[in-house]
């Protein structure tokens, strides 16, 4: 991979030079004998300054050791990590390397037709072209074509999935060609599920080794959520579609060394609590904090034991939403079981292990853990968070369920704004009657008009899913309906939702009320839902 730097120049061949750190390149021993790889070391440095440092901080400065050739990435960036609790605070720039780029669909056109485009002009100068392919790995999902075009229809996988190949067939014939003209970049096709759960399930590699040398898994991703993969202790954020051409070129990143918030989770959620009610709680207390341009780094042993991976990966999911640029979860032994759930081969788990451990990477909250400094600090008690939802306008904009038709009318009385519609108390229980399908309806101020089961935030989590499930299966037990007006559906992060809704026998009860499943991707949250009827 051309992004790491052993005696291959890197840049102007004049100027570029072998790492700078090779005298700390260690070999990484296998348990029963043999080795895994090697890998730069980090207690080889002996400062004492890198036992102090945030995880996500030490991800950043293990890529910089492993890219440092003193041209494109500089001791001087190496030591700006270091110090990191004194340069944090002063806007010091640093130069970062991603380890991979993820593209969504919507984005990935345009990066295809640039590299395309220098194709055909290598082509005109007569040159080679197919010496043109990207240096870092690209992985590339297409899931934001998706349209809700049928809906509660046992066929509605099919349809939309037809629609959407009518739709996009110039598109999809032009991914099709992108996907063998370029080596170093993977096409995800239609229909396989949402970008960021495709990115947990099946791209992350939490660490690399591909040509012997090991290093921390990093990425950036031309989707605001990217962040999601903060949950297998892997940094990454979302960036621009040019940013992530010159990533894919195997040009550093110039990156503001970023304030990390540590956030502290105690005590263990109550019954009937859930990561969505947990992620609210969080995104309004970060937004209070102000937490823009920042890392925010989750620990505590107590919290994180009563946090599944699904539970991590919701809240670092939704880091957009509290604004900071990633919500971390350094490694532990969550992660290594996901690692394994995921099919990730035994010896792919016991190198990542192996490896975090020995670079002081890896949190095992069976040991004594060395207290590690944050630019601020935060704990919120799991016990407290109560069920709650957010809106009508904005995500940290949190109202307990018990509060919510109070809420509601509020914002209908109050002027025009996040919270208010200035709504006359005179048409605010005005009812319209209509005729829908033959059968006389009607609706109000407040009324539902589409119930969609989706988003990568939730359709992720299991226990949220499942929990979708055992709530309508209740609905079916006593009698209760969906009115055939309201646009009911269900788009799961992945076919892994599927199958656990099917096996145990939870999705008859979602079809029956009209939650069919509809197609995998990203659907009605980014506005793919599709009209009414």
């Amino acid at each position: 991979m051309a992004a790491r730097v052993g005696n291959e120049a890197s840049g102007p061949e004049s100027v570029a030079t072998a790492n700078v750190y090779e005298h700390i390149l260690n070999t990484l021993p296998k348990p029963g004998g043999g080795q895994f790889g090697k890998y730069y070391s980090l207690p080889a440095l002996h400062d004492p300054r890198i036992d102090k440092l945030p995880y996500s901080i030490l991800v950043l400065l293990e890529s910089t050791v492993c890219n440092c050739d003193n041209f494109q990435v500089t001791k001087n960036d190496v030591e700006k990590i270091i110090d990191w609790e004194n340069t944090s605070s002063k806007s010091v720039e640093i130069s970062f390397k991603p380890a991979r780029v993820l593209l969504k669909d919507f984005t990935g056109v345009p990066v295809l037709v640039d590299l395309a485009s220098m194709c055909g002009a290598m082509d005109m100068l007569g040159g080679d072209s197919s010496k043109i392919n990207p240096l870092v790995p690209v992985d590339l999902v297409i899931d934001h074509s998706v349209q809700v075009d049928v809906a509660r229809s046992e066929n509605a996988v099919r349809e939309n999935m037809e629609h959407e190949f009518e739709r996009n067939k110039e598109r999809f014939g032009f991914l099709k060609w992108g996907s063998t003209a370029f080596d170093n970049m993977l096409i995800i096709p239609p229909g396989s599920g949402i970008v960021h759960q495709v990115n947990l399930e099946y791209l992350a590699h939490v660490v690399f080794n591909p040509d012997g040398i090991l290093y921390p898994d990093s990425v950036v991703g031309t989707d605001s959520h990217t962040t999601m993969i903060n949950a297998l202790g892997i940094v990454g954020w979302g960036i621009g579609g040019i940013e992530a051409e010159a990533a894919m070129l195997g040009q550093p990143m110039s990156l503001v060394l970023p304030s990390v918030v540590g956030f502290k989770f105690s005590g263990k959620l109550c019954n009937g609590v859930t990561a969505t009610d947990l992620v609210l709680t969080v995104t309004q207390i970060l937004r209070n904090h102000g937490v823009v341009r920042k890392f925010v780094e989750f620990y505590g042993s107590e919290g994180m034991a009563e946090l599944s991976l699904a539970d991590r990966a919701t809240i670092a999911n939704m880091s957009s939403e509290y604004g900071a640029t990633i919500g971390f979860f350094p490694v532990d032994h969550v992660t290594l079981e996901y690692l394994k759930l995921t099919v990730r081969s035994e010896e792919t788990v016991k190198m990542i292990e192996a490896y975090l451990r020995a670079n002081k990477m890896f949190v095992d909250y069976s040991e004594h853990q060395a207290g590690r400094i944050y630019s601020s600090y935060l704990e919120l008690d799991l016990g407290n968070v109560e069920s709650c939802i957010s809106g009508p306008k904005r995500p940290h904009d949190r109202i307990p369920v018990k509060e919510m038709k109070i809420d509601w009318h509020s914002c209908l009385d109050k002027q025009v704004g996040f919270k208010g519609f200035a709504i006359p108390k005179d048409d605010q229980d005005k009812i319209v009657r209509f005729s829908f399908h033959g059968q006389p309806a009607e609706i109000k101020l407040g009324s539902v008009v589409i119930a969609a089961i989706t988003s990568c935030t939730n359709t992720s989590n299991p226990s949220v899913m499942i929990g979708a499930g055992l709530v309508a299966k209740k609905a079916c037990e006593v009698g209760l309906e969906v009115k055939p007006w309201i646009k009911t559906s269900l788009a799961p992060g992945s076919a892994v939702v599927s199958k656990y809704l099917l096996s145990s026998g939870l999705q008859e009860h979602l079809d029956q009320l009209g939650f069919r499943v509809v197609g995998y991707g990203c659907t009605t949250c980014i506005g793919n839902s599709g009209e009414l009827d």
